[in-house]
């Protein structure tokens, strides 16, 4: 590549995916010899590389006067604000940080990542084509921190059902909903109890009114550290991917690297992510761009004879993981964007 570094921006820290992202990025690039860091005004800076957005303009025009090539990674864009009941506050926060996003995607990127196709085909349906050359790069996992290997395996006695999701804020209850009834649904088609094991956070007034019943128990984990999510992952029969159109959640490759076949609902990138003998993407039944509750007969079938056939749908989870989302071929992707 040409010398220089690059730049991350901004800098991101937490749980979420993509503060997941860029630190994966960076022990990949660290170990292709690249220097990465996340100050766009360095004069060694080869290119930047924008995760989502920031409201610090400034620095990015200053770099782009200077001719440092900018390519921005892009997510989903905030949509539920406009579907569900919130505050004025989270409403005008979800839009403002919208703006942000097109401002950078049509006035300053040399070079636009979606993280899915169905993330590319949808910022093209409604902000139309961004005026510069795009590209598709799924996000990656370290198959070595993630592996069907080491403590942990399924109960005998019972169905487990994992959910890990960052947040299940803001306007996020179908998303739970879904995986309580989709988790009942296959307690009362096998005739076996389902445990639904979530590892997230919500509101403390959702999860006090949600409903009980006597097959299904839910076990609420809230954020787990990262390093628990391999034996969580182990533990289950079945991932469900709760979020509606997600990107491409990080959560859903982990699962399959640790040999945990995946069942969801055909929204979003799923349908892309879940290919092969890996899971079961199913029909909605339903129109969740409007939050409408699904059809779970198909869904619940998918993930019985998932659970019946565990070592098959395991070892080809794996397999799919590893023939696809190696974090490794994805920090290459990216360095042949930034550095053409």
């Amino acid at each position: 590549m040409a010398s220089g570094s690059i730049c991350l921006y901004p800098q991101l820290s937490g749980t979420g995916g993509p503060s997941s992202f860029q630190q994966k990025l960076i022990t990949s690039l660290e170990q292709k010899g690249i220097e990465v860091h996340f100050d766009p005004g360095r004069s060694d800076v080869a290119a930047i590389l924008v995760i989502g957005g920031s409201r610090h303009l400034t620095a990015l025009r200053q770099a782009k006067k200077r001719g440092v090539r900018i390519v921005q990674r892009l997510d989903g864009m905030n949509w539920l604000h406009k579907k569900t009941r919130t505050s004025w506050e989270h409403y005008l926060r979800s839009e403002w940080n919208n703006h942000i996003l097109t401002t950078i995607r049509n006035n300053y990127a040399d070079g636009i990542v979606y993280q899915s196709e169905f993330t590319r085909n949808w910022w093209n349906q409604v902000y139309q084509s961004a005026p510069v050359p795009d590209t598709v790069i799924h996000n990656g996992v370290d198959l070595e921190r993630f592996n069907p290997d080491g403590a942990g395996k399924p109960p005998e006695d019972l169905i487990r059902v994992m959910v890990t999701e960052g947040s299940l804020y803001g306007g996020h209850e179908r998303d739970l909903l879904n995986a309580i009834g989709f988790a009942k649904s296959l307690a009362d088609l096998s005739k076996r109890e389902v445990e639904l094991v979530i590892a997230s956070k919500a509101p403390q007034q959702l999860l006090t009114s949600l409903p009980s019943y006597a097959n299904m128990k839910i076990r609420w984990l809230g954020i787990v550290p990262l390093e628990d999510i391999p034996e969580l992952n182990r533990n289950a029969h079945l991932f469900f991917p709760a979020e509606i159109n997600a990107a491409c959640p990080n959560s859903v490759l982990e699962a399959m690297a640790c040999g945990l076949p995946v069942v969801s609902f055909a929204t979003g990138s799923l349908p892309e992510l879940v290919q092969g003998d890996a899971g079961k993407v199913e029909a909605y039944g339903s129109d969740y761009w409007e939050l409408e509750e699904p059809d779970f007969t198909a869904i619940s079938r998918a993930g019985l004879e998932i659970v019946e056939k565990q070592t098959f749908y395991r070892a080809a989870a794996r397999k799919h993981a590893v023939a696809f989302f190696n974090m490794h071929v994805m920090a290459q992707k990216y360095l042949n964007v930034l550095i053409p």
